[in-house]
């Protein structure tokens, strides 16, 4: 993300609509401007300016496939940004059932970009520890015991690149950290695929029972599901 004054960062998120769509791409996924567009309420031609807007301050970027354009977070240090605000934005109480409904789900499993967050993250960075998968000697690293159990369960360890493997991420709901970096992701990304996760339009994730045998053996004590 490049460095922009703190004042252009807050212009960029003052925008409601501009803002809903920051909200949606914490998600992890990448979306096309029209999806963008229904998800903030507003007409496709006012998504692109807004897209262009938050193209400019760096806090997305596009991406090509074929004839399709997408739009995604380019850099986890946004999605940081992006949740720590949300953080004030959720001190508010909800007001309605649905609304409380919502924000129960969102604390116990929600995406924090591409992993994890909520009791559920924060049970895999306890858990991980606890049995020895990762240490944090002098940070959060991968042990043998580790690498061995997420080949067993088929989730490859991303290799080389900038972002860290591992690192804590300080979840706003649970005031305690819950599991970040590229192996997070891997992981998610994972289990999505294998049907222990499966995403809710508003960032909430439903833990499936497929997840309960992976999830034990990853150390994750959980309670009942929201």
């Amino acid at each position: 993300m490049e460095t922009i004054a703190l004042a252009e960062v807050a212009a960029v998120l003052a925008d409601p609509s501009r803002a809903a769509m920051c909200l949606a791409l914490l998600d992890g996924r990448a979306w096309t401007v029209g999806e963008l567009a229904r998800s903030a309420g507003v007409a496709p031609s006012t998504a692109s300016e807004h897209v262009a807007r938050l193209v400019t301050a760096g806090f997305v970027v596009g991406v090509r496939q074929g004839r399709h354009r997408y739009v995604r977070i380019g850099d986890p240090r946004v999605a940081d940004l992006i949740e720590h605000l949300a953080q004030h934005a959720q001190h508010r109480a909800p007001t309605g059932l649905r609304d409380g409904l919502r924000v129960r789900r969102l604390a116990f499993a929600r995406t924090c970009y591409d992993h994890l967050a909520g009791t559920v993250g924060v049970a895999l960075h306890d858990g991980m520890l606890r049995t020895g998968l990762i240490s944090a000697g002098s940070g959060l690293a991968l042990t043998p015991h580790g690498r061995a159990v997420l080949d067993q369960l088929g989730v490859g360890v991303p290799a080389g690149g900038r972002r860290p493997l591992l690192r804590g991420c300080l979840d706003w709901t649970q005031r305690r950290d819950h599991l970040g970096g590229a192996l997070a992701a891997a992981l998610f990304a994972h289990g999505v695929g294998a049907g222990w996760f499966e995403r809710r339009p508003d960032r909430a994730v439903h833990v499936t029972a497929a997840a309960a045998e992976p999830l034990a053996r990853l150390g994750v004590r959980l309670p009942g599901a929201a």
